[in-house]
């Protein structure tokens, strides 16, 4: 496989002001473009480090791609420094300057000298138009290597590598590898349980397979991959990988897919088996509805939802009983199972579900410490709560509250046996 570098520029990707989304996709991408994505450096602003860094990809990578500095300020010096990698000058490019003018115009702002500066490349470069933004891409090409210089705006840069530098990758190396990928997410499991339910799989590894468990605070995603010269029989490779895995850990295998979620596999479930959805929460903070209606076409099942962080919205617009909260508390199987009977009984919906309990950092006792929730059901009719004791961190608890949720709505409707986690249903 062929070596590529990936070099991403910009002090505020080093002092974190800007998370480097850029350097993972293009990972990514590169891979399945099938290149061996050896190295990615990120780099300060500072013209010795950047020129020695593209320098040595060059030595090294038959591809090197770096985003960043190709603004019109005065630390964006990435032009001025591969100019003088291969000892040119920088000229103007009469079609770049015409619409950057364009856009000025179009938009009402006034064109500066500076904004001119964006369409000087050097002299040596293959310009790829920048449809998305006034920055253009640059290509440069030797016997030995490709040079891709992009802006690093992420939309502009994934335009350019996608409508422009892709095509003419696949032109310069015709032989190339590619590589099948594909990603199956799940939920409601840890890492090390899933890897033993699957078991060994080193035959499918040594038939040149790559596996990797990638896990989050929403579940684990599998990602498994091969390589060939033909597409199909790098797809091909992976089928029988595919029904193992089904074979072994289909019951919390949500969904295929690099970017689903688990709310659109939700969302489809409910859809598909006609049936509405409302919920009641404290802990999460609203969260739960968030992430539901972030779904196009969630209106069709999601009706609606209640932050019920008080207790007196708990008793006056859930219906939970004033005795039962100081009797049993706010974080409680009882108070979960009302709110979640009280939001479906208020709203009308098939199915109700709650969450109540302590986020965290502080507020936890030793009956009832940092982490502990319990989340209510009722879905049509049939009543119960799970309890979990999760970590010391409130957004993880949130986060993970709601995954918890919304994989045992999914597994109920389906009539799958196990809850996440193993978790046991307590009946009301």
């Amino acid at each position: 496989m062929r070596k590529a570098h990936i070099i991403t520029i910009g002090n505020e990707l080093l002092i974190g002001d800007t998370v480097n989304t850029n350097a993972s996709w293009l990972g990514g991408l590169l891979s399945e473009q099938g290149f061996d994505v050896e190295q990615v450096f990120t780099v300060p602003d500072d013209y010795e480090i950047i020129f020695e860094k593209i320098k040595l990809s060059l030595s090294k990578a038959a591809l090197t791609v770096v985003t960043g500095g190709l603004g019109p300020t005065h630390d964006d010096i990435t032009k001025k420094v591969v100019a003088d990698i291969f000892d040119t000058e920088l000229i103007e490019n009469c079609e770049v300057l015409e619409y950057i003018k364009s856009i000025f115009e179009r938009r009402g702002f006034q064109f500066s000298p500076s904004n001119a500066a964006q369409a000087l490349v050097p002299s040596n470069c293959e310009v790829l138009f920048n449809n998305k933004g006034t920055a253009p891409g640059m290509w440069f090409e030797d016997s030995g290597y490709v040079l891709i210089v992009l802006p690093g705006v992420p939309t502009e840069m994934k335009f350019l590598m996608e409508k422009r530098a892709i095509p003419k990758l696949h032109e310069k190396y015709p032989d190339r590898e590619v590589w099948a990928t594909r990603y199956f997410k799940t939920a409601g499991v840890p890492e090390s349980t899933l890897s033993e339910q699957i078991g060994d799989l080193k035959d499918f590894v040594n038939n040149g397979i790559g596996v990797a468990y990638l896990p989050n605070v929403a579940g684990v995603t599998i990602r498994i991959s091969s390589s060939s010269t033909n597409s199909g029989a790098a797809e091909e490779k992976l089928n029988e990988l595919k029904d193992h895995l089904y074979e072994k850990a289909g019951d919390v295998i949500f969904g295929e897919g690099k970017n689903l979620t688990l709310e659109e596999v939700v969302g489809k479930v409910l859809a598909d088996h006609n049936l509405t959805i409302a919920a009641a929460e404290s802990c999460t903070g609203g969260l739960l509805s968030s992430k539901i209606t972030d779904v196009p076409g969630s209106s069709h099942y999601m009706i609606g939802g209640v932050v019920s962080y008080a207790n007196e919205i708990k008793i006056k617009t859930l219906g939970v009983p004033r005795n039962v909260l100081e009797e049993h508390g706010a974080v409680s199987k009882t108070v979960a199972l009302q709110m979640a009977k009280g939001v479906a009984e208020m709203m009308g919906t098939d199915i109700g579900v709650s969450a109540t309990g302590i986020a965290g950092p502080d507020g936890g006792t030793p009956e009832k410490p940092v982490g502990t929730v319990w989340m209510g059901f009722w879905i049509k009719g049939e009543q119960f709560a799970l309890k979990a004791v999760l970590s010391n961190d409130r957004l993880i608890n949130k986060e993970r509250t709601v995954m918890i949720i919304l994989e045992t709505v999914r597994r109920r409707i389906l009539n799958l046996e196990n809850y996440p986690y193993h978790l046991k249903p307590i009946k009301a």
